[in-house]
């Protein structure tokens, strides 16, 4: 650490020191609000919430018409969920400057995230009359119009971004997110296209153009695009991160793994980089690599619960249960509305014979995502070993009302019922299983390994066959 950082840190632990002394009563110190605000951003830097908010009501007590002290207080109460409290604040701040950009922005900020996107979009409205940084304001409108379904408004806001600041990363994504629910991306090229052509050597131009051309599935256009971005600007490392990303899409690993070294090399560690680089080394079967770059990760940021995900999903592959049981919990611990960190959890205590955990597991991942089918599948399956056949099949008709059009519960559903002896009710889900999807029939043949079986399922499924030609 340079000297320069070590002061400043040492600078940062006295500030907070003499706070905390000043507020426990141990000492009696002036704090100008420069101070105060300092004071707030590293509690909250720190994730130490409470504590910023205590710091925040001291600040704005001590200093009552600070606009800039009134804008932090109410971040640090939306930061705390209390959206109320926070836009009083900010009426309070508002009656001293009615006219301040960033003040509209934070209070638009917290009408959207109280689901208030209408009064948010009339905020941004005001503030773009007076920002003279136009395109944050019209990016927070995108997002708003965004949060109301209005994807077309989305997009000429957005699109109004990229005029003012082609760099302007979020609102590329955001754009190109909006263009494909409404399926406009393919007509979108042209649109950035005029960006090349104004400037040819605009990197960033080039880069949106393989953004969109990546999420249209035009993979070697898109690695083309990319390449000119670097061509220009060879230390621009998103252009990289993406080409990593698109020559992963064509299981070009080895070329993946260049283009996200050279990300590492501009940019300096990154947990999602190490973490994609680790999922491409488990793509080419080099498991302990992979292991190896999902622990850089967690060792860069250890609450980056995908590192976690990843090291849980190859040891599974290495069927070392227990260390799997362990990553899985530590990445639920971290987040736990993702599925399928339930779903590996699940998968690692079943294969350890600890059943009930594997239940709960399984229960906790259906009730984030209903509509992931594999899901209802291993759920099921492990009531059909120990022969809880009804259950079984209670949990697959559950997973037919969320899924009405998932052939594979449809042949899961035949198998269980062939199993219970209920042939009749077997033979009308197997016929609607073939009409969805007629090809998938031979995962039947994995359930019942004996060639009479097999036979006698193959005839019912050849003459469906033939009276449906």
């Amino acid at each position: 650490m340079s000297e320069f950082f070590r002061n400043r840190k040492d600078e940062e632990k006295e500030l907070i020191k003499k706070f905390e002394n000043h507020i426990q009563g141990k000492d009696f110190h002036f704090f100008d609000v420069e101070e105060l605000e300092k004071v707030v951003e590293l509690y909250l830097d720190n994730d130490k919430f409470m504590k910023a908010l205590k710091a925040s009501e001291f600040a704005v007590e001590q200093f009552p018409f600070s606009v800039e002290l009134l804008i932090l207080n109410a971040h640090v109460l939306a930061s705390n969920t209390k959206y109320d409290s926070a836009l009083q604040v900010l009426d309070r701040a508002e009656n001293i400057q009615p006219n301040d950009v960033d003040l509209l922005l934070t209070k638009a900020n917290v009408l959207s995230i109280s689901n208030r996107n209408k009064e948010a979009i009339e905020c941004l409205e005001k503030a773009l009359t007076f920002a003279e940084d136009r395109d944050e304001v019209l990016f927070q409108m995108g997002m708003a119009y965004q949060q109301l379904g209005k994807y077309e408004e989305a997009i000429k806001n957005y699109k109004a971004v990229l005029e003012e600041n082609i760099d302007h990363e979020s609102a590329i994504y955001e754009l190109a997110y909006c263009l494909d629910v409404t399926d406009q991306l393919e007509g979108s090229i042209a649109y950035y296209e005029k960006f090349i052509d104004a400037d040819p050597y605009s990197y960033h131009a080039w880069y949106n153009l393989g953004v969109v051309l990546h999420k249209l599935g035009k993979y070697e256009k898109a690695i083309e695009a990319y390449e000119y971005a670097v061509a220009i600007d060879e230390n621009f490392a998103s252009a990289y991160f993406n080409m990593g990303n698109t020559y992963s899409a064509l299981e070009k690993n080895n070329k993946s793994l260049d283009a996200f070294s050279q990300t590492l090399r501009i940019e300096g560690p990154s947990a999602e980089v190490f973490c994609r680089m680790a999922e491409t080394y488990d793509k080419l079967d080099q498991a302990d690599l992979a292991i190896k770059y999902f622990q850089k990760a967690v060792k860069f940021d250890s609450l980056y619960d995908e590192a976690y995900f990843g090291m849980a999903l190859c040891l599974i592959q290495q069927e070392k249960w227990i260390e799997a049981v362990h990553y899985s919990k530590k990445a639920i611990k971290i987040n736990k509305h993702e599925s399928k960190y339930w779903q590996a959890l699940a998968n690692a205590e079943y294969q350890l014979g600890n059943q009930n955990s594997a239940i709960d597991a399984y229960e906790e991942a259906v009730a984030l995502d209903p509509e992931e089918v594999s899901l209802f599948l291993d759920w099921s399956f492990i009531f059909y070993e120990s022969g809880d056949l009804e259950i079984a099949i209670n949990i697959i008709k559950e997973g037919m009302e969320d899924n009405p059009d998932a052939a594979e519960l449809y042949y899961r559903m035949t198998a269980y019922l062939i199993e219970y002896g209920k042939y009749k009710e077997a033979f009308i889900f197997l016929e609607n299983a073939l009409v969805l999807d007629f090809e998938m029939h031979t995962v039947l043949y994995e359930f019942f390994p004996r060639v009479e079986t097999q036979k006698a399922l193959f005839k019912i499924i050849d003459q469906f066959r033939k009276d449906n030609q």
